[in-house]
Parts: C-alpha cells; structure tokens; sequence
C-alpha cells in the first residue's frame, strides 16, 4: 500500500509501505516529515512532479534506511513530489509530472525494448557517441564477422564502455612525448607518483577506481527505536537529507 504524508497544494511523501499503517507508524512518519500529516486517502488528485517511477532516487534509499533503523521495517520506498511553485525547480532529465498519484504510483509499466542488431557499427557509433575509434570499429567488424552474426546494440555499447578512456586509460598509459623524446614515466604514472611519494594517510589508491585514506572513526547516527512513550519532535529530520 500506499500512504501519503504532506500538503497537495505544496509538497507530498509517497510512502510504500509492505503492511498497513499503525498508530505508532504515523507518529513515527509525521515526526520525520516535520509534522506533515497522513493524509487518509488513496489516491491524491492535484498537478505534481516528481521523479521518474523507473528510478529509485537516493534520497529514497536514505529515507528508507532511516525508517528502518526506527524499527519502520516494512517500508519498501519513499519520494517526494512537489507543486512546481513551491521551490524546487522541475529537471526533466529526473522528474515527470503527474495528474494523480494513486495507489500504483510505483508500478513501472514499460517493458524492455527487443535486442537490436547492429549492421553498420561505425554507423551506430556516430549515432550514439560511443567515441570508438577506427581501429576499435574494424576489431568489432572483425568480430562480428568471425561470429557469423551482426553484434547486438548491447555488446557494441558494453564494448565502448569497458574499453574506453576512462576505464582502460589507454591515452594516459601512452608513451608521453615531449619535444620529440619519449618521457620515462606517462602521464599515468606522474599522476601515481604523488601517492607515492606521499602515502602516509592513504589506504588505498587506483584499485578498481577506488581510492580511500585515512579518516577518523565514526559513530553512523540514526533515531533510536521508540517506546509508547516516546514524545516525537515536529521538526522534520528528513529535512537534512
């Protein structure tokens, strides 16, 4: 099911919750969005945005993590959405508008597009941005001809995403030439000279593109469990996410 927390004039709380809401699950709700009230209904009738249903936002994850750790265990996802007046700005890269929100706000009804087969690979390339280069392009050819089948869009696209600069630093790992001579060290390996030469406060570094230094211990914050008797602040703690 789905509750809904706020004001359909200015800013709503979608939550989806697994089992029906107590008592002691409002309060608790109320409590994290600064005092806005349940609102008992179904479905709420009024122009809003929000974001796109296909993509669980990382607020979302936060929030629902924090209801957890408040013994909110069944609470499978919740988003905000907004009158458009109402100070946050609509970013259609992230947000789609809504008539209603109703009770199968949550349901991605899209199905998965079909495999597409590729028969012009520099064509797709161009198309697409994948910034392969010529060589990469004749190696995919040459591939899909030992094959005996055009490749799908999928491996062309995994191939330009695994085999990129950013992934293979296939620039930066080149022979760095300055002047006509060939530098002993590439730009890669000057980059990894700092850490180096100054690696008293790093953990780890250029490791499956991680990196990690030293840092102080930390004590994770959350609301404790609450008992009955608990009075519940209306200053909303999902404000500061």
């Amino acid at each position: 099911m789905i509750c809904f927390f706020g004001d359909p004039k200015k800013h709503i709380y979608a939550v989806q919750k697994e089992l029906p809401i107590s008592e002691e699950d409002q309060k608790k709700l109320e409590w994290l969005f600064g005092g806005y009230p349940l609102l008992r209904k179904s479905f709420i009738q009024s122009e809003l945005f929000g974001p796109r249903i296909s993509m669980v936002t990382p607020w979302s994850t936060n929030a629902v993590e924090i209801c957890n750790n408040m013994g909110l265990n069944d609470i499978v996802r919740i988003e905000q959405f907004w009158k458009e007046e109402h100070g946050i700005a609509f970013d259609a890269m992230v947000h789609q508008r809504f008539k209603e929100i109703d009770q199968h706000l949550f349901e991605n009804k899209k199905t998965p597009e079909s495999v597409k087969h590729i028969d012009a690979i520099e064509a797709y390339n161009i198309q697409e941005g994948l910034s392969l280069s010529a060589d990469e392009v004749g190696y995919l050819e040459d591939l899909a001809n030992r094959l005996g089948r055009p490749l799908t869009d999928s491996e062309v696209f995994g191939f330009s995403q695994v085999n990129s600069e950013h992934c293979r630093h296939k620039i930066f790992n080149g022979t760095f030439i300055i002047d006509g001579k060939p530098k002993k060290h590439s730009l890669f390996d000057l980059i990894k000279k700092t850490s180096k030469e100054n690696d008293a406060n790093l953990v780890s570094a250029y490791k499956d593109n991680v990196a990690f230094i030293k840092g102080p211990t930390l004590i994770q914050f959350a609301p404790r469990r609450a008992n009955k008797a608990d009075v519940y602040s209306k200053k909303s703690f999902l404000s500061v996410l």
